[in-house]
């Protein structure tokens, strides 16, 4: 997976987008504006910072994009290519097959999640600098500590990444065309940043997949607020569990043919 061009060429976009926010913020003369989100208005504190911000951008769009990329290829792409058949005349069950597709899904989710992280927090040491870490609530903590609640948020986002993954599993073995199922993918997702921005169904939120991710803000509160993080991985194992099997009923009595 790691040795596609098209997979290293969207790694090196994700890790792009670190490197493009601390050198605008380091161009500046004055800290950001404030109606900059709070995560950018606390770069020029401490460069840990980075990292959050670019997570904050890149888990619109860019980050699905990469999941999406990644689980269009699982199945459709095995198909698209001819070789899915020749896959399963090997004395593998189809569960096995999908168990160990998904689990490359999860950790190129993971990659990609910690790909920008640690660019971005690469990046804000370089140009601004470590020390104590000042979090949203006012308080402050070390150093380790700031880069330990930094590996939390991203392996949490990582996690709903993967859950977006399995829906793109499943997506997969509907089609043939990895291009569709990544399309459709990229659709799901926005589709539920969308649905969550409008007030009036507001009961349906709860319930979407990308509901709870901007929720790793809140392990940079102290105390830690853990009621969103707690949602999200729960929404995030519910997906997964759910598109998981949707993906075994489906391909478990499919016809394959190429």
């Amino acid at each position: 997976m790691f040795r596609r061009r098209r997979n290293l060429a969207g790694l090196v976009v994700l890790a792009a987008v670190p490197v493009f926010i601390s050198i605008a913020v380091r161009s500046q003369a004055s800290r950001p504006g404030r109606d900059a989100p709070d995560f950018f208005r606390s770069i020029t504190d401490n460069g840990l910072f980075v990292a959050l911000a670019a997570l904050t951008i890149e888990m619109g769009l860019f980050l699905p994009l990469a999941v999406a990329v990644f689980a269009g290829d699982a199945v459709a792409g095995e198909a698209n290519l001819g070789t899915l058949r020749y896959l399963l005349t090997v004395p593998v069950s189809r569960l096995r097959l999908l168990a160990v597709k998904y689990a490359a899904i999860t950790i190129g989710a993971f990659v990609a999640t910690f790909t920008v992280a640690v660019t971005g927090v690469l990046m804000g040491l370089l140009l601004f600098g470590g020390g104590s870490m000042t979090l949203l609530s006012g308080t402050q903590v070390g150093f380790a500590e700031g880069v330990a609640r930094v590996a939390l948020a991203t392996a949490y986002l990582a996690c709903g990444m993967a859950s977006l993954g399995a829906v793109g599993l499943f997506i997969s073995t509907l089609t043939e065309q990895p291009i569709a199922a990544t399309i459709a993918l990229v659709v799901f997702s926005t589709a539920s940043f969308i649905l969550d921005s409008i007030p009036q169904v507001d009961w349906i939120h709860p319930y979407l997949i990308t509901h709870n991710w901007p929720a790793f803000g809140d392990l940079f509160r102290d105390p830690i607020i853990w009621n969103g993080v707690a949602h999200g991985l729960y929404v995030a194992a519910a997906y997964a569990v759910i598109f998981f099997l949707a993906a075994w009923a489906r391909f478990a009595g499919k016809d394959v043919t190429s």
